[in-house]
């Protein structure tokens, strides 16, 4: 049940900053996994050595050639941007919905534990995210539309999961690395749809952070 404020509090927290972090995270997102992208298309190119597939069963594991040693430290340093870049939209989006309750007199629709399980949980996970973004919005903005980058958002993000990040992250670098071998087309498709979604999102947060803005300057100017 969603809880009325009589007196709406005045919001405290600037977002300005936390989009400026958010946007920056996702821009390093979108370069490295465009990264990911170029190595898995040049291990394509290379062709799988005679030697076979990095890992060879039975817990056997040839030594790595070059290429597939920096494919490594791509997909590394690609885990790490991206974590960063979970944390710094996560607290941007932490931002926005307490100030979008406050302005609205408002509770969310989902309690804070869903900011962080929405994500994780199967089958929620497939709307609590984009609900929360949408609840944003509308609990400051009812008459409005919900901006379209917010869809375009979700849709790319459920796309390059059903186009095979979720398996990309169940195998270990190694079972990436034999089927990018073997079939490096999905792969590739996966990545560019995941640079696509950092980049609607980085839009999303933009619009949603000037907006929200735009509102408390004028309620402060009024006051």
């Amino acid at each position: 049940m969603i809880e009325q404020n009589s007196t709406p509090a005045a919001p405290e927290r600037p977002v300005r900053g936390a989009s400026r972090c958010a946007i920056a995270a996702l821009a390093l997102a979108a370069v490295a996994w465009g990264a990911r992208a170029v190595w898995h298309l040049r291990l394509s190119a290379a062709g799988e050595p005679a030697s076979g597939p990095p890992d060879q069963g039975g817990g056997v594991h040839r030594p790595l050639n070059a290429l597939e040693d920096s494919y490594h430290l791509v997909a590394s340093v690609g885990s790490a941007v991206t974590a960063v870049c979970v944390l710094a939209f996560l607290f941007w989006l932490d931002q926005v919905r307490d100030n979008a309750k406050a302005l609205s007199g408002t509770a969310p629709h989902y309690g804070y534990p869903w900011l962080w399980l929405g994500w994780i949980v199967p089958v929620v996970n497939l709307w609590i995210p984009r609900g929360i973004v949408v609840d944003v919005h509308r609990s400051v903005f009812p008459e409005r539309r919900l901006p379209a980058v917010v869809n375009w958002w979700w849709g790319l993000w459920l796309a390059g999961l059903a186009g095979g990040v979720g398996i990309i992250y169940a195998d270990d670098t190694d079972e990436v690395i034999a089927r990018a071998y073997s079939g490096v087309l999905p792969l590739v498709t996966a990545d560019l749809v995941i640079v696509a979604a950092a980049g609607a999102a980085a839009l999303m947060v933009h619009t949603l952070t000037t907006a929200q803005q735009r509102r408390m300057d004028e309620l402060t100017q009024a006051a």
